[in-house]
């Protein structure tokens, strides 16, 4: 299942670990954002253990989205050692997304 990261725990569950994240920003009004929920799902079930993959709701939680300009959602920060390594915006294909996390795994 993917993680559910917020404002609260953003700093503590991204910025301050060395595994890459996977940020999914998202609405529950956005329909790309619902349409990449499931490659969501997946991605953080096969790469368990290797990336924390999950999402973060930009009405819940907009600090986070402010701080990295997320200005369109489907955004998906991809993140590692508290840096911004890639990003994707708009929605996209799950091998696309599966390149760019095997990309920053190493």
């Amino acid at each position: 299942m993917a993680f559910e990261f917020t404002d609260a725990n953003f700093s503590s569950e991204v910025l301050e670990k060395d595994v890459l994240a996977v940020v999914d920003f998202w609405a529950e009004w956005c329909g790309p954002c619902r349409m990449i929920t499931p490659i969501i799902e997946e991605l953080a079930n096969d790469f368990d253990g290797k990336a924390l993959v999950g999402k973060l709701n930009v009405d819940h939680n907009p600090e986070v989205a402010m701080k990295y300009g997320v200005r369109s959602i489907p955004t998906i920060l991809f993140v590692k050692n508290g840096e911004v390594v890639d990003k994707q915006v708009g929605a996209t294909s799950k091998a696309a997304l599966e390149e760019k996390i095997n990309a920053h795994l190493s």
